[in-house]
């Protein structure tokens, strides 16, 4: 057994035994909400009480942590897409085969060293983290007696984070616990946060000559920054504060991966087998293909002929010869 594998194990086992212990929402609160919320605690002590600069420190922090798992999800990915031009040829080979297509398939997964969940793994890892992350900002930027009083029973009994609660929400022009519009702010973070996205969908995106992943590609590059931009005129401000962040140390590390990636570069033209499949299939494609059938089996038929006619005539100049080598006999 792998090491690899028996670490999994390990941890699998040590989950469930939580879970029969705890129960789920006890053993989330356990080993993820509590641990980051008191850390984010203590991290706001470290920088003076300033709760903004605790939250940029923690999420650089997580990042870093989980740069490896990134990585290997970047890697994953872009293997995956090198793999796209193999995978429709066996498509379109195996067609009438299914079976046969999926033993193809997984020889070319085996081949290439790729697994086609190597990228949802790291992925599926992530985000339990990212979404302890984002209730633990919530829950300490507690605005009502009411939310610290729910607060203090995910604590520590730490003194020096007992003493940090209520922590002052104040950062630069923002108020943490509320969202960065008017008359409180001035729209600049739900600008920030629709903008570094929208750099970060743009360089990650690979480009493709298949006209229907570019209009898939170009629907999310859009709709992933105007959702998130959206929900950050209804969300507090550290929240959004943490997807700024967030993303802008995505785009750095996905810069030092494969570069500005498609940001300044246009999207490739439709390949011309691509546009001419798509013109075949509407109605005057298909009356011009029958047309083009027509002409060919007529083109055909004159050869045909032709090749008869020629047949005739090499028979006509053989007869002659024949009969004139005859005559010249004495």
């Amino acid at each position: 057994m792998s090491r690899n594998r028996l670490i999994i194990i390990l941890v699998a086992g040590a989950l469930v035994i939580l879970f029969l212990t705890y129960g789920l929402i006890d053993t989330w609160n356990l080993i993820l909400l509590r641990p980051i919320l008191n850390f984010l605690i203590l991290l706001s002590n470290v920088f003076f009480g300033n709760f903004g600069l605790a939250i940029i420190a923690l999420v650089i922090i997580v990042r870093l942590v989980m740069t490896p798992l990134t990585l290997k999800q970047l890697h994953s990915t872009r293997a995956m897409h090198t793999l796209q031009p193999k995978m429709k040829e066996l498509q379109k080979k195996y067609a009438k085969d299914k079976d046969k297509l999926k033993q193809e398939i997984a020889k070319l997964y085996k081949e290439s060293g790729v697994s086609p969940m190597g990228c949802l793994g790291p992925m599926l890892l992530q985000l339990p983290i990212w979404i302890a992350l984002y209730r633990s900002i919530l829950h300490v930027a507690a605005a009502t007696p009411e939310a610290l009083l729910g607060l203090s029973n995910d604590l520590y009994s730490w003194s020096a984070i007992h003493q940090a609660v209520p922590l002052d929400p104040n950062f630069l022009w923002l108020n943490l616990t509320q969202p960065d519009v008017p008359p409180t702010g001035y729209f600049i973070l739900p600008i920030l946060v629709a903008a570094s996205m929208y750099v970060l969908q743009k360089m990650s995106t690979v480009p493709s000559t298949d006209p229907q992943q570019q209009s898939m590609s170009k629907m999310m590059i859009w709709m992933m920054p105007l959702m998130f931009g959206f929900f950050t005129l209804m969300f507090p401000s550290g929240l959004a504060l943490f997807w700024v962040v967030s993303t802008i140390v995505g785009i750095v590390t996905q810069y030092f991966i494969t570069g500005w990636g498609s940001l300044f570069v246009r999207a490739p033209a439709p390949a011309p087998q691509v546009a001419e499949e798509q013109r075949m299939e509407t109605p005057e494609g298909a009356l011009l293909e029958d047309q083009l059938a027509t002409e060919r089996v007529e083109q055909q038929e004159r050869v045909a002929h032709g090749k008869s006619r020629d047949k005739r005539k090499d028979r006509r100049r053989s007869r002659r010869a024949g009969a004139r080598k005859t005559r010249r006999k004495p």
